[in-house]
């Protein structure tokens, strides 16, 4: 059976380094890159400078959890606009 984490390796502060992360959450990392106008690579560089604990993958999927747990908070309130 084929696992559903995928490695990836992505150059992050100018150092190269491998992520594993399910496939669902690569998708949203380059759904939120494209609408931030930003590389995979930057926004991952983003979550990395910004992570108090933990490990890169468990920064990434928690940032992606709360992007789109806000975007679905703001769709029920419709007078509020989602952070990009």
């Amino acid at each position: 059976m084929k696992s559903p984490v995928v490695k990836r390796s992505i150059v992050v502060a100018g150092h190269k380094t491998s992520v594993s992360l399910e496939e669902a959450f690569w998708n949203g990392m380059k759904e939120i890159s494209g609408l931030r106008n930003m590389t995979l690579s930057e926004l991952v560089g983003e979550i990395d400078s910004n992570r108090q604990q933990g490990n890169l993958s468990s920064a990434i999927r928690l940032f992606v959890l709360d992007y789109f747990k806000s975007r679905a908070m703001a769709a029920l309130q419709p007078d509020k606009v989602p952070a990009q």
